[in-house]
């Protein structure tokens, strides 16, 4: 198995090769689905120590970085499910690490904050992270958070779908591929989800609460709490002008839609 998440696109982990798809990221097939690899980047030793020993013990393989700049060429050489990232790291701190990533890379992320520290958890969203915890947190949930992004990562929140087509927008729900206008979008695995959301209910006005309903997906698993944040980022990918939306629209006291006919009406 080769692996490589240094070519400046996501990567899809296959057996016998990699291929450079942009938007999508397939980690690497295993016999028991509720096995991965974990990257924790956490230079509290204790607590990093701690909360290996919890994830282990629910069968997960967690390998330990206690520097930002050792964590992000660990994640680019592309050999774990998932990457847990503190934001206050030696060498380079957490958004450095996350926005390098999400530069050359989509493994899915979930940044470590400290509790009620909204702007540093608005900054990691908003650089690329797919969720966030508040510490102190409970290696229940931080599991739960883990599983929800692999499953995501694999494609494996239910059966295979048909493509959803809105306008130039295509999405392939089999492999989390997205092109728009036939060129290819390189989305995080949560970005994915929501805009799947929008897009299969193209026109229709849809609240937070309902996104964060929506974007649970058959199995429940945990969605970050910071639609806005994704909502951003999308508009910014699919956007010829994210300021003046056309595709991606907010509907003032109301919530978000994307647009029917794959733009703003006149």
């Amino acid at each position: 198995m080769v692996t490589d998440c240094s070519r400046g696109a996501p990567c899809r982990i296959v057996a016998g090769g990699t291929h450079g798809t942009p938007g999508a990221y397939n980690a690497m097939v295993v016999s028991d689905p509720q096995s991965f690899r974990v990257l924790f980047v956490e230079d509290d030793d204790r607590l990093a120590a701690m909360t290996a020993r919890a994830l282990e013990s629910y069968g997960l393989q967690v390998d330990r970085m206690a520097d930002g700049r050792q964590g992000l060429a660990e994640a680019l050489k592309g050999r774990h499910d998932v990457v847990i990232l503190d934001l206050m790291l030696p060498g380079l701190s957490g958004l450095e690490v996350c926005r390098e990533l999400r530069a050359r890379c989509a493994v899915p992320v979930i940044i470590l904050t400290a509790l009620g520290e909204e702007t540093d958890r608005v900054l990691g969203l908003e650089t690329g992270a797919d969720d966030y915890l508040a510490k102190p947190f409970s290696s229940r949930e931080l599991l739960a958070r883990l599983r929800a992004l692999v499953r995501r990562g694999r494609g494996a929140l239910g059966p295979p779908r048909e493509l959803v087509r809105v306008g130039e927008l295509t999405l392939s729900p089999r492999d989390y591929t997205a092109m728009l206008a036939g060129k290819p979008l390189a989305l995080t695995t949560s970005e994915f989800v929501l805009l799947r959301v929008l897009a299969e209910r193209a026109g229709r006005v849809l609240t937070r609460e309902q996104l964060l309903d929506l974007t649970k997906g058959s199995a429940d698993e945990v969605f970050d709490r910071s639609i806005d944040a994704h909502i951003s980022r999308l508009r910014h990918k699919l956007e010829a002008d994210p300021r003046r939306p056309r595709l991606l629209r907010t509907v003032r006291g109301a919530g978000y839609l994307l647009a029917a006919g794959g733009e703003d009406s006149p």
